[in-house]
């Protein structure tokens, strides 16, 4: 009877230990929200851009050791033609919209990666208090399509860190894409909008469909 209460206890404390050191899934959480809900519900704060350097967002890796980093990663998901891929990521024979100006280009150099929310931009509203590791994250988001975008080299330069009271796109009809993918980004990686950011989010929702989002959050 003893040899079996040892036994049984053996079995007890290995199930314990396998358990204890069985890692447990992690569920990201999610937001859900009528767009003029979402704008309203966005935290306002005053921007600090003290101590902002680009370089303090590494950008542009190799995530998954593909060849293509996450520039060229964007170029290949947004194309309207699929370009080929070949040697270290080259890609020809692809064709790309640019919804900011209504382009078309055939030519990846033609177009730039842009943050939705640029890097400074989510600076100011947050991310100077982050890691450097969510940083790098933020900067290379394939985990949403709203986070980044393939456009107009030159636009991406105009808009530069602007927000939407500063900057919208030259395409009046799609004003409301921006404004949802922006709102999107801002939610995703709980950032927050200062006093004119949100009243002219404000402004621009009242005029769109009140559309869902559904957000996932980064962390």
């Amino acid at each position: 009877m003893g040899s079996r209460v040892r036994i049984l206890g053996a079995a007890v404390v290995s199930a314990v230990a396998v358990l204890a050191f069985t890692p447990t899934p992690a569920f990201a959480a999610t937001y859900s929200a009528p767009l003029r809900t979402a704008v309203a519900n966005l935290a306002v704060a005053t921007e600090v851009r003290t101590g902002y350097d680009r370089d303090l967002f590494p950008h542009w890796i190799d995530a998954d050791g593909d060849g293509c980093n996450t520039r060229y990663e964007v170029l290949i998901a947004e194309a309207t033609t699929k370009p080929t891929v070949s040697g270290t990521c080259t890609l020809t024979g692809g064709r790309w919209f640019s919804y900011y100006d209504g382009a078309t280009w055939t030519l990846p150099a033609d177009l730039d990666i842009d943050h939705m929310v640029a890097l400074a931009e989510a600076w100011d509203s947050g991310a100077r208090t982050w890691p450097t590791s969510r940083r790098q994250a933020y900067a290379n988001d394939l985990g949403d399509g709203r986070s980044l975008a393939a456009v107009t080299d030159n636009v991406n330069q105009s808009k530069g860190d602007k927000d939407p009271a500063e900057w919208m796109p030259s395409v009046t009809s799609v004003h409301c894409r921006y404004i949802t993918e922006w709102v999107a980004t801002k939610i995703r990686w709980r950032l927050t909008v200062n006093t004119a950011e949100k009243t002219k989010l404000t402004s621009v929702a009242a005029g769109c469909t009140n559309t869902t989002l559904t957000i996932t959050y980064a962390w």
